[in-house]
């Protein structure tokens, strides 16, 4: 039966000091940066993923759990690719108990990547069918990570054809201090966009004067140049568009 020392001993056998340090900087675990503190090995993400497929039937919660409080960064984040396939494949109970765990350790989902690789494929598919007040309070947390989990579920109601929430929070957060939140802001609204982008220009109709820089960009990533252009500088919408609608 496999156990979590097996999980850290496949890691570490494909550990690569090179790949480490590449981590640590593209990540920003040094000192003032938003991972600061945080140990890569330098495992790569296949390479993490091939863990995960080979003992997720084996680990009990418990022991995930475990993986996810590790000081290494791959280790939590192979944790969540197994928590994801257990998820998947759980029952409602078995599905209740891994959203649960996720949210009572987003302090150890402490990286964009972390965030990304769990906010919507847990936090999302979990709520889809059940109160998302959850959201609001992640939206609202001193934690960057909990913001960025709250905006990253919405896109597993995005591919449901279901944009409230993601126009909701993204409105929540228009002014959040963060260029992680800003960026995955625009990312969801550009998820929109890809869906119906009359939907995302009406919310940007609204916002994009007062919209991060960063934010607007990644929102506005897929439209055309000139398009993008009159959105950067400011003059996309005239008074007569936003009365008629034009696009």
């Amino acid at each position: 039966m496999a156990t979590t020392a097996d999980v850290r001993h496949d890691l570490a056998s494909l550990a690569d000091p090179r790949r480490a340090e590449a981590s640590s900087r593209f990540l920003q675990m040094g000192p003032g940066g938003y991972g600061e503190g945080d140990l890569a090995i330098g495992v790569s993400v296949p390479d993490q993923r091939r863990v995960a497929a080979r003992y997720w039937r084996d680990l009990a919660l418990t022991e995930t759990a475990e993986l996810l409080n590790d000081g290494v960064h791959e280790v939590r984040l192979t944790s969540l690719f197994i928590l994801v396939r257990q998820f998947a494949k759980g029952d409602e109970e078995q599905r209740g108990r891994i959203f649960d765990l996720v949210l009572a350790n987003t302090s150890r989902i402490n990286n964009w990547d972390l965030a990304d690789s769990s906010a919507p494929y847990i936090v999302g598919p979990w709520l889809l069918d059940k109160d998302r007040g959850v959201l609001d309070r992640l939206a609202t947390s001193n934690l960057v990570w909990d913001r960025r989990i709250a905006i990253m579920a919405t896109f597993a109601f995005i591919k449901s054809g279901d944009f409230d929430w993601t126009f909701r929070l993204s409105e929540r957060l228009l002014h959040d201090p963060h260029d992680l939140v800003h960026k995955a802001v625009g990312w969801m609204l550009r998820e929109v966009g890809n869906r119906d982008r009359a939907a995302e220009e009406e919310f940007l109709a609204r916002t994009y004067r007062v919209m991060p820089r960063v934010m607007l960009r990644y929102a506005i990533e897929k439209f055309e140049p000139q398009r993008r252009r009159a959105y950067l500088s400011g003059v996309a919408w005239t008074t007569t568009d936003a009365r008629t609608g034009a696009r």
